[in-house]
C-alpha cells in the first residue's frame, strides 16, 4: 500500500458539519467549493475536467475512482475544472492498457487537491437531506474555526456568474473549413465532445466568448446557432441573454444545451430556481413528451428552469420531462426552430439515447 503515511483530512460543511478522511499522496492541501455528488460508475476524468463543474467539490459515489487511470484524449476541456476531490476509495494503480498515466499522477499535473477514506454513503445521503452547499477540504484538520471564517467568506452558487471563468477568450474554429455547414456557439462553459458532434456532422463551428454579442455571432454567417453548457447562475449571464433573444428574432436554427437550455428559458421570460442538490450522473431517466419514449441521459445542472411558468409561456412548448422530480429537461419554441435540453446527448452514458437531438438539429437546418 502507497503513502502508509498518508495526512490526516476532513470535509467540513457550512452547517459546521464535519466527514473525516485522508489526503490522497503525500500532498497537504485546502480547497474551498459548492459540494455536489456524481452517481457515475465511469467517467470520472471526464468529470473533473467538465467546465460545468467550475467551482465545485466533486464527491463521487463510486466507490473505487482511479482504477482505469486516464488517458489524454478523455477530457472535456483544457483542465481540470473542478475545486477538489472527496471519493472512497482512491486507486493509485490502474490496470487498463491503453491508459496515459494514473489518476494521481493527472490530479497532480493540475495541482488538485484530493480526499479520499471519507463515508461517501453517508455523505451523499446527507447532501441529499441538507442540500448542495459550500464546503472546504482540509488537512488542517486542527484548525477548524479559521476554515469556518474562510469557508464563510466563499460567494454561495446561487447569483454566482462563472461563465467568464471557463469560457475562450477569444474565438476559434472547431472541424473542417470546408464542411457543409457553418455554426456559430456561444461558449459559456462547451464540452469539446459537443464540438466533436456537431463536426462529425459535416459543419465547420465558429466557437465565441461567453459575452460575444449577436453581431458577432452573426458575422460568421451560419447556417445555424449553438448555446453551449457551463457553470454557475443562468440569471447573471445577462449579455449570453441578450444574445439568444436576437437569435431568435432570426429564422435560423437555435440548440441550447444544459446552462445553454436555461438560457433560452431566461430569454423568453421563464425563470431559474437553485435546485436542491442538483441533478449529476449518468442514469437520469426522461420521457420524451412528443414520441412517448423514455430516455437515459447524462446529467450535470444545480439550476433548473421554472415549470409552470414554462407551461404558461405561450412561446413555449415542454417536450421533456426527468421522470424522478417531473421538473423540465426539454423546451422548444412553438413558432421558431429553437429548442433545448437540460441534459447532455454528446455524454452517450452507455445508450445513445439522445444522440438524435444533434440529428434533429441539423434537419432543422437543412430545412
Amino acid at each position: 500500500m502507497k503513502y502508509q503515511t498518508r495526512k490526516k483530512a476532513m470535509l467540513l460543511l457550512a452547517d459546521g458539519t464535519i466527514f473525516h478522511g485522508k489526503a490522497v499522496g503525500d500532498k497537504e492541501g485546502t480547497a474551498f467549493g459548492e459540494v455536489c455528488f456524481n452517481t457515475g460508475m465511469t467517467g470520472y476524468q471526464e468529470i473533473f475536467t467538465d467546465p460545468s463543474y467550475f467551482g465545485q467539490l466533486m464527491v463521487t459515489t463510486n466507490a473505487h475512482i482511479g482504477n482505469y487511470g486516464t488517458k489524454s484524449e478523455e477530457v472535456e476541456s483544457d483542465s481540470v475544472k473542478i475545486s477538489g476531490l472527496i471519493c472512497k476509495n482512491f486507486s493509485y494503480d490502474y490496470s487498463r492498457v491503453d491508459a496515459d498515466k494514473s489518476l494521481q499522477e493527472f490530479l497532480d499535473d493540475s495541482n488538485l487537491f484530493a480526499i479520499s477514506d471519507v463515508d461517501t454513503r453517508a455523505l451523499v445521503s446527507y447532501i441529499r437531506d441538507n442540500g448542495a452547499m459550500n464546503a472546504v477540504i482540509s488537512t488542517d484538520v486542527n484548525n477548524v474555526e479559521e476554515l469556518k471564517k474562510q469557508l464563510a467568506e466563499v460567494p454561495s452558487m446561487e447569483g454566482l456568474e462563472l461563465a467568464s471563468k471557463v469560457s475562450t477568450k477569444e474565438p476559434y474554429f472547431y472541424g473542417d473549413e470546408n464542411a457543409k455547414y457553418k455554426i456559430s456557439a456561444l461558449d459559456i462553459g462547451i464540452k469539446r465532445n459537443i464540438l466533436r458532434n456537431l463536426a462529425k456532422r459535416d459543419a465547420y463551428i465558429k466557437v465565441y466568448p461567453y459575452n460575444s454579442s449577436f453581431e458577432d455571432l452573426k458575422s460568421f454567417n451560419p447556417d445555424g446557432y449553438f448555446i453551449s453548457n457551463g457553470p454557475g447562475d443562468p440569471e447573471p449571464l445577462k449579455d449570453a441573454i441578450n444574445t439568444a433573444q436576437s437569435i431568435i428574432k432570426q429564422d435560423k436554427p437555435l440548440f441550447g444545451i444544459c446552462l445553454g437550455h436555461q438560457v433560452i428559458a431566461l430569454a423568453n421570460g421563464v425563470s431559474t430556481y437553485k435546485m436542491h442538490n442538483g441533478h449529476r450522473g449518468i442514469n437520469h431517466p426522461i420521457i420524451n413528451l412528443e414520441t412517448g419514449k423514455g430516455e437515459i441521459t447524462s446529467q450535470n445542472h444545480g439550476f433548473a428552469v421554472n415549470r409552470e411558468e414554462a407551461e404558461n409561456n405561450g412561446e413555449l412548448e415542454i417536450t421533456h420531462v426527468h421522470l424522478n422530480d417531473k421538473t423540465v429537461a426539454g423546451l422548444k419554441m412553438k413558432n421558431k426552430d429553437v429548442f433545448s435540453v437540460q441534459y447532455h446527448p454528446e455524454a452517450s452514458p452507455g445508450p445513445n439515447d439522445a444522440d438524435y437531438l444533434f440529428d434533429h438539429f441539423f434537419e432543422l437546418i437543412k430545412k
